[in-house]
Parts: C-alpha cells; sequence; structure tokens
C-alpha cells in the first residue's frame, strides 16, 4: 500500500488523504502546526469525481459501512451492507462492483414501484369485502379469521417489498486473513469467504445468530455472534470450537499480549489464550474444577410467579394487592403473567400487523404495567426489567432494587398458537433473565380451551416449547454486572434444540385450560365445598397428561391445596360464585405454575454442576378476589443459586497458568518462532526492475508468518550517503515501490517468494477540497527504502523475528556499485545484492529507533 488515508460514509462518499500531504503536514514547526489541520483537511481526493470507467459514478450510492486494506495486493475494499466495491490503491481507480451473491453490478437493474402500506391493506380489505358478500355461508368465526389472516399477511408482504426481505443477510463484519483471504459475516449468522478479486468462495453457517465482529490472528478466524457467543475457525472454514463468551452481543474483538479481547454490548470485556482452543484447555478445565471449592458461592433468592385470566376486565387496586403486594415483602422477583387483556378480532389484527413490523403493546397492557407498578412501589422498591405483549397475553417482570446489580441481560419472545400459528389469541409470551450468572426462563401460556381438547393444549405446549427464541432485547435494562457463562460450562447447543433447554431454571404460568375429567358439575361443586382437593386431583387432566409424558415433560408442580379458579360469576364471593348459568361449566384448575430447575434427582444439592435447586414455599390462589370469571394464583419460590466468585477464580487460573510444568512446557513450545533465512539484505533497483525477495522456513514442524513494512525512506545524495530520512511506520510502501505479496504464510520446509518491483515515475497531483489543482513528476534522485520482513509464529502476538533490507532506487551512475559490507570485500553482481549480517530486533520500536540514528549505508 501507499499509504494514503481513506475514509468513507453516507451516500457512497470516499474521500482519501494522500500520504505525501499527511507527511508534509508532519514536517511543520511548531509555529506552523496551526495550518497543519486546516492543510490536511482541504488536501483530501473526493474518489467519486475520479471515477469515470463504465459509468460506475452512478451507482456508487450506498452507505459506506467498512473499508477494508489489502496490502498484499494493493488493493481497498469498500462495503455496504448489501454491496462491495474494489478499488486499486496506487491508481486509485475502482476495479469492480459486486452484490452480496458475488454477482456484478449493471447500471440497467430496474425496481418496480411498490404498493405502500395503506394501499396494500385497502386492497386487501376490499377483496375480503366481496368474498364475504359472496360467501355469506361463512360464520363470524370464519370471516374474522381471514380479515386477521389478510392483513397480517398484508403486512408481511409490503415488509418484503419495502426492502427487508435481504436484511438478514446485509454485511455486518470484514475481515482480511493471513493467507489473503477476505472473510465477511452477515445478520443471519452466515460467514462468506472471498478471495482479493472480489470472487465469492463458499460459505459457512455454524450458528442462526448475527455476527457482529471478526477478528483473525494467525490461522485462525474468531467471530463475534449478537447471542454473546464466540467460535474459533481455521483458515479453511472449519470449526474449531465455540463458547458463550458474554451475557449480550460481542461488539468487538482485538488481538494483545496473548489473548484476544472480546468487549460486550454491556461494557464487559475479557480475554482469551490465543492458544485456545488447544491442547492447554483440558488441563485447566481439569485443575480448576480441583479448585471449586474455593471459588464457589452460593445465593438465595425469592421469586414471585403470579397468572391471572382477567378476562378483558380491570382490577381493583384492593385486588392488585391482596394477589401481589402482601406477598412482596421479602421477594427479589416478580413475574406477573395476564391473559385476556383484551381480545376481539380488531385487537388481533392490529396485534398481527405490529408483530409483523416488530411493534407491539397496546393502552390496555399499559394500564396493567401501571397498576402493577403501583402495587410493588416501583421506582423506589422494584424496577420494572422487562414486558412482553402479544394480542391479549402480557407477561412482565419486577427486580428488587438491591438485586439489579446481579440481573441482567433481559430477552422477550412471543409464541402465537392460534389460527394456523399465526395470531396471538391463544399462545405464550416470556421472558429470559440472567441472575447471579444463571439463566431463568419465564413463560405465560394461554393454551386452547374447551374440556375435550386435550390434545390440542398438548400440542399447544410443544409448538411453545420447541420454537421460543428469544431474540428481541429488553429496553428497560442491561446490567454489566449479571455475569457471563464460561466456555467449559455452555458447549454450543446443537441445531434443533430448543432454547428453554438451556436454562439453568424455567417456569411455566398461565391459564393452561386443562379441566376436571370425569366428574359432573354437581358433584364437582360437593367435593370443593368439602375441600376434598386429593380425589379432585385425580381427574385433573393436566395431572394424567404429565403421569404418561405427554406433556411439560420434566417439570414440577406443587401439591394444590387451594379451590379450582374457573369459573366464577364476576363479582361473586366465595365459592358460591361459581358458575350457575345455563352452561355450569365444571370447576377446573386452569390456572398453574409449574417449573424446573437444575435438578437430575430430588436430592441435588446446589453446586456448579447443579446451579440452580428450589423449593416452593407457598402455592395458592386469592379466592376473595372477584373481579374476573378467574381467580389469580401465586408461587413462591426460594432458590438457591451457585455462582462463581470471579475474582478468586482469576487467582486460582493465574496461580496454575504459573505453577503446572505441563502448561508452562506447551507455552513454550507453541510461542517458539520458527526459523527463517531471508535471500539478501540489499537490493538495487534500475527503472522499471523486478527483483525476488526470497524467505525460506527452515522449521520443519510449524508454519511460519511474514509480513513486510516499509519502515522508512531517504534520499541518497551524490557521494552516495543517505539523508533526509522519513519514517513511514505502517503507512505503507512508498510511490515508486511496489511489494508482492506482502504478508503470507510459509509452510514448514518451504520458500516464500517475495516481488520487489520498481514502479515507473507517477505525477503526482495536488488537490484541493476533492478537485486537482495541478500536477508534476515526482523528482528523480535516488532513494531508498527500509523494508522489515516480520517473522511471528502462530500464537505469538508481541515477539516477532525482525529482517532489515535495504532496497534502492538507482537512477544516477554513482551509485550503480554499492559494497554492501563496511570492509568493502565484495562487489555487487547485477541488481542482487549479497546477504549482510542478520540483526535480531525484537519490535518494531527497536527498527524505528535504529534507523533514526541510520544515516548513512
Amino acid at each position: 500500500m501507499v499509504g494514503d488515508l481513506w475514509s468513507g460514509s453516507e451516500g457512497g462518499v470516499i474521500k482519501i488523504w494522500p500520504w505525501e500531504d499527511l507527511e508534509k503536514a508532519f514536517s511543520f514547526t511548531a509555529e506552523e502546526r496551526h495550518m497543519a489541520a486546516l492543510s490536511v483537511e482541504r488536501s483530501y481526493i473526493d474518489i467519486r469525481n475520479q471515477v469515470t470507467m463504465n459509468g460506475f459514478s452512478n451507482v456508487l450510492n450506498s452507505d459506506v459501512r467498512y473499508l477494508l486494506s489489502d496490502n498484499s495486493r494493493a488493493k481497498v475494499w469498500s462495503a455496504g451492507f448489501l454491496s462491495f466495491a474494489l478499488w486499486d490503491a496506487h491508481t486509485r481507480e475502482l476495479l469492480k462492483m459486486f452484490n452480496i451473491d458475488g454477482q456484478i453490478e449493471r447500471l440497467d437493474m430496474l425496481s418496480g414501484q411498490d404498493l405502500t402500506f395503506e394501499d396494500d391493506i385497502k386492497m386487501k380489505i376490499v377483496a375480503g369485502s366481496k368474498k364475504e358478500k359472496m360467501q355469506t355461508s361463512f360464520g363470524f368465526f370464519q370471516r374474522s379469521r381471514n380479515a386477521i389472516m389478510g392483513a397480517a399477511d398484508a403486512v408481511r408482504r409490503v415488509a418484503v417489498k419495502g426492502g427487508f426481505g435481504d436484511d438478514n443477510r446485509r454485511t455486518e463484519a470484514v475481515i482480511i486473513t493471513t493467507d489473503g483471504m477476505i472473510w465477511t459475516g452477515c445478520a443471519n449468522g452466515s460467514l462468506v469467504q472471498w478471495d482479493g478479486n472480489g470472487n465469492r468462495l463458499q460459505d459457512f453457517q455454524y450458528h442462526p445468530v448475527a455476527v457482529q465482529c471478526l477478528c483473525t490472528f494467525g490461522l485462525q478466524i474468531w467471530v463475534g455472534y449478537a447471542s454473546g457467543t464466540v467460535q474459533v475457525l481455521d483458515l479453511e472454514g472449519n470449526l474449531v470450537g465455540g463458547w458463550v463468551a458474554h451475557s449480550s452481543q460481542v461488539i468487538k474483538m482485538a488481538v494483545g499480549g496473548g489473548y484476544v479481547f472480546t468487549l460486550a454490548n454491556h461494557g464487559g470485556i475479557r480475554g482469551w489464550n490465543v492458544m485456545s482452543p488447544g491442547p492447554l484447555d483440558g488441563i485447566l478445565r481439569s485443575e480448576l474444577a480441583g479448585k471449586e471449592f474455593l471459588y464457589t458461592r452460593i445465593e438465595n433468592l425469592k421469586i414471585l410467579a403470579g397468572t391471572w385470566n382477567v378476562a378483558q376486565g380491570r382490577a381493583s387496586q384492593d385486588s392488585l394487592v391482596s394477589w401481589l403486594g402482601s406477598a412482596a415483602g421479602d421477594i427479589g422477583i416478580v413475574v406477573v403473567g395476564l391473559q385476556e387483556v383484551e381480545m376481539g378480532a380488531g385487537v388481533l389484527a392490529m396485534s398481527a400487523a405490529k408483530e409483523t413490523v416488530g411493534l407491539e403493546g397496546s393502552s390496555a397492557g399499559q394500564w396493567w404495567l401501571d397498576m402493577i407498578g403501583k402495587t410493588l412501589d416501583e421506582g423506589s422498591t422494584f424496577e420494572r426489567v422487562g414486558s412482553r405483549q402479544l394480542a391479549g397475553l402480557l407477561i412482565a417482570m419486577w427486580v428488587r432494587n438491591n438485586l439489579k446489580a446481579h440481573v441482567g441481560d433481559v430477552d422477550a419472545a412471543a409464541v402465537p398458537c392460534g389460527f394456523g400459528r399465526a395470531i396471538g389469541n391463544k399462545g405464550a409470551v416470556g421472558l429470559r433473565i440472567r441472575v447471579y450468572d444463571r439463566v431463568m426462563c419465564f413463560i405465560n401460556c394461554h393454551f386452547a380451551a374447551h374440556l375435550e381438547a386435550v390434545n390440542r393444549r398438548n400440542a399447544d405446549f410443544d409448538h411453545v416449547y420447541r420454537t421460543m427464541t428469544f431474540g428481541r432485547p429488553s429496553n428497560f435494562f442491561n446490567a454489566a454486572a449479571a455475569g457471563t457463562l464460561s466456555a467449559v460450562q455452555n458447549p454450543l447447543r446443537p441445531e434443533g434444540i430448543p432454547e428453554l433447554s438451556e436454562a439453568d431454571m424455567v417456569i411455566f404460568l398461565g391459564d393452561f385450560n386443562y379441566r376436571l375429567d370425569g366428574i359432573s358439575y354437581d358433584e364437582a361443586r360437593d367435593f370443593v365445598s368439602q375441600r376434598s382437593f386429593d380425589w379432585l386431583r385425580e381427574k385433573d387432566q393436566l395431572r394424567t397428561e404429565m403421569g404418561v409424558g405427554k406433556v411439560f415433560q420434566g417439570m414440577r408442580e406443587a401439591v394444590i391445596r387451594f379451590p379450582p379458579t374457573y369459573k366464577f360469576e364476576k363479582h361473586q364471593p366465595g365459592l358460591a360464585g361459581y358458575d350457575s348459568g345455563e352452561k355450569k361449566r365444571i370447576p377446573a384448575w386452569c390456572d398453574r405454575v409449574l417449573y424446573r430447575d437444575s435438578r437430575s434427582a430430588h436430592v441435588s444439592e446446589c453446586c456448579l454442576d447443579c446451579p440452580v435447586v428450589s423449593l416452593i414455599s407457598q402455592y395458592d390462589a386469592c379466592m376473595d378476589v372477584t373481579d374476573s370469571d378467574h381467580k389469580p394464583v401465586r408461587c413462591i419460590f426460594s432458590v438457591d443459586i451457585a455462582r462463581v466468585d470471579e475474582s478468586v477464580r482469576r487467582q486460582e487460573f493465574g496461580d496454575i497458568m504459573k505453577s503446572n510444568e505441563e502448561i508452562r512446557y506447551i507455552i513454550d513450545e507453541l510461542s517458539k518462532i520458527p526459523e527463517t533465512i531471508v535471500s539478501t539484505n540489499n537490493i538495487i533497483l534500475p527503472n522499471q526492475d523486478t527483483t525476488i525477495l526470497r524467505i525460506t522456513n527452515k522449521c520443519g514442524e510449524n508454519d511460519a508468518l511474514f509480513e513486510i513494512i516499509c519502515e522508512g525512506q531517504s534520499i541518497i545524495d551524490e557521494n552516495g550517503q543517505a539523508s533526509d530520512h522519513h519514517p513511514r511506520g505502517s503507512y505503507g510502501f512508498p510511490q515508486w515501490l511496489e511489494v508482492t505479496p506482502a504478508a503470507g504464510i510459509i509452510k514448514p520446509g518451504h520458500i516464500a517468494e517475495v516481488s520487489i518491483h520498481l514502479e515507473d515515475f507517477p505525477t503526482l497531483e495536488v488537490f484541493l477540497d476533492g478537485v486537482p489543482q495541478n500536477s508534476w513528476c515526482e523528482d528523480t534522485r535516488d532513494k531508498e527504502a527500509i523494508l522489515v520482513v516480520k517473522v511471528r509464529g502462530t500464537c505469538n502476538t508481541n515477539e516477532t523475528r525482525n529482517h532489515r533490507i535495504r532496497v534502492r532506487h538507482c537512477c544516477s551512475s554513482q551509485t550503480a556499485q554499492l559494497d554492501p559490507r563496511p570492509n568493502g570485500s565484495e562487489q555487487i553482481q547485477g541488481n542482487l545484492l549479497h546477504r549482510a549480517d542478520y540483526q535480531h530486533l525484537s519490535s518494531s520500536y527497536d527498527v524505528v529507533s535504529h534507523l533514526r540514528n541510520l544515516r548513512s549505508p
């Protein structure tokens, strides 16, 4: 590369600040510094004014999201969400434009005129109305279903026409690997490999969540996902390993000090050894397990889970206090699930439309949130951390203020089960949180009604359990102190495994609608009045279905010691309030709370292998509340949670790394830099000449990674002495010098050949505010560039083995013969000088310091 500074912005704007102008600004005296900023600011090149080939300038309008420098090929990639452009870094010419599928962009692509949202909805309604008039035999239920499904379908079609169809394929990250391949990560979790010419080679997908960032080191590619997961791939795209690194999305990764550091959205930073995944992992896992008792802490937490079918009504303050307020004295987390907050075809159609475009909530739902918050003294005692509404279903969570530091990563989800699994009159809403580093899920359900619909209720549960996916972050709360799961504890979930199965604790609450079977209305009333609940439980459909493993597999419920909670006449107190109308619905325990924790047996103790163990201290119904035809139910859990004291664990980890001899030996072996030989340390190039530089990896076992940089250049005076030295650091190669490739991998025992080519004198232009002002030819004085070949192993982040090479461009006859050695004992043959003495420089900083003192060959 030539050291220019490129920037991209909205509307496809790309500006370039030439290295010569940057270098000039660096040379300003202290008195002239005030002019430096203005001089650099106005010296940019507006690259779109320079692009004339094939009319591409008309289509360079996509926002530039990413810029990537391909040093080994002297190219620059600019990328938007759905398209790429490839540029020549020397000439600044546009070489190619292509989309995310690798297809070259053309100007004659036409886009049709899409319908507006309102037009499409109106067309659906008109079509639906005509259809209803022609088919009057349809009942009200069927017509309502058609209208709801039609509205939802219209919204979906408009969303797709509006351009959201490719949204999940948009580019989210771009990197270039050591072997010169370019990798992009997409919003749907896929990874795409490209060659240096912009040809799409292959794609991979190992995780269904959006890629947020990419990082490469040595022979590995690190991928950070929105789920907090990190994966490691080799350069062929094979999955090497993966783990849950953070409790929220990984937004940035960087390499340094032998570690890959990951930054999470909540501000947390973690470092991962570059040698992992690898042979160290098993040793560390075994050693840390033996010291588990030193860093394990047990925390106790009380959770109140309440469910209530409110039958489209509103509750009095006294009813809410009776249900929630009196029990919230020592509760840490309150979770409330409501059903039938609002109902009706219009409500369901609006809910379906909102869901399609990512919206939710209603005024009725907000009323309940406000009233419950008031009951819990929200603000002073509790804080609402998340909620989710789907039509008439609503779930919300409040956390006591003194617990907030240990709770975070609140996500929400919804699964409709009504009308072809598309409408929310039946279904579930859920919240997932991380508390004391453990994942808990709370699911509020409303399943199919009617006595005979047992199989439909079982199917509703199965659909919810298998398909519920938490992917919508809550806007309320996201604490950095929520903690994370370690790589050892949480391997990646295999494909097809439900998310709920990974949680440490799951609580289902809601109107499950299971009834009492094989009993009459009068018999049920008699047993209820006698409080013969043991006999009634034998008739409970849910108990029967769970007993044969058809529903709520692996879950538990406390013993029911309260009367059936359905169905009552509103505002009729006591047990006399059971439905006495014409239908005389049989009383039933429709409203339930079930749970699963980490135990595989009832006697399991709380530990890191069984991190959540819960007991139920209270399970009852508020029979005095008469605002609905259902009674509210509450369940109080006492939960023990095993967590890791990270400060102690880090201390133990450090002690193991220092004291374990096997670990020290493995680290020393992996950290060795392969021995390499460079064919020469001195090169002379006449005009437009090319020399091949050979780098040999003498190691028989490990790959060697090399990178060539230019540390600086000097002018050669008439006496052949180097003067007027200008350090370049990492600012690329001079305009007159082309090095290809400038980076790569050398297999054991192999040789890499690098072309050192002298470019013809370029014509330089001066730009002002992006517009060329004048030009001149670069001076023809002899020049000398100092190249440094930096060689490292696959696991080295700091230490390199550096080879210095002097490349001299000779125009005059005085310097045609150069003596590379101080004693002048050897003559130069052709343009390739003999290899000079090798000098070990530990880092680029040593090279720069050495060059500053270098005044002559």
